[in-house]
């Protein structure tokens, strides 16, 4: 959703996440993605999903896991958003890219994408990012494919039944890859 005017999204900073942040950070992915306080911003899933985005456990396994990393970003000393980088071969995968919704629409996603993307560049030497969106989430997709992200067409089935990851208030949901090529 590019309709609001770009603004400048004030001096970032980018750091890996430490275990200390693990319950900042379930607050912020929830806050983006379920619930009442997620509809302040575009990118709510509570229409399709309720209960939890994650937890504190999950969080933690993508802060400690081996090939990962959970990227803080911070504006002023305040957790703004996140993003999850994960090194898988050729490709890097970017998930759990949660931004405040209060601040969302204002050019941060943009500036936190690119970024995401010169790090796996440079750290890893990977050609490609991946990611998974649900299928029918048509505005992110749109938005992600303004990135320079493609649909690939392929899905995976969502986890019906595992809690972890939400409750599906439809029958219809699944993860479509997408693609960009980072040169």
């Amino acid at each position: 959703m590019d309709t609001a005017p770009a603004q400048d999204p004030g001096q970032l900073t980018f750091r890996d996440a430490a275990d200390a942040d693990v319950p900042a950070l379930v607050a912020l992915i929830e806050s983006a993605y379920r619930g009442d306080s997620s509809r302040t911003g575009w990118t709510t899933e509570a229409d399709i999903l309720q209960g939890q985005r994650t937890d504190p456990n999950g969080v933690r396994r993508v802060v400690e896991a081996p090939g990962s990393r959970l990227l803080v970003v911070e504006r002023d000393g305040e957790l703004v958003a996140c993003c999850q980088l994960e090194h898988r071969g050729e490709a890097a995968y970017f998930g759990m890219f949660a931004v405040r919704p209060g601040l969302q629409g204002a050019g941060l996603g943009k500036v936190i994408i690119a970024e995401a993307e010169r790090t796996v560049r440079e750290s890893w030497g990977v050609r490609e990012m991946h990611m998974t969106v649900i299928s029918v989430r048509e505005e992110l997709i749109a938005w992600y494919e303004r990135r320079g992200y493609r649909r690939t067409g392929e899905l995976s089935p969502f986890p019906y039944g595992d809690e972890r990851f939400g409750i599906p208030q439809r029958d219809d949901l699944a993860f479509e890859l997408l693609v960009k090529d980072l040169g």
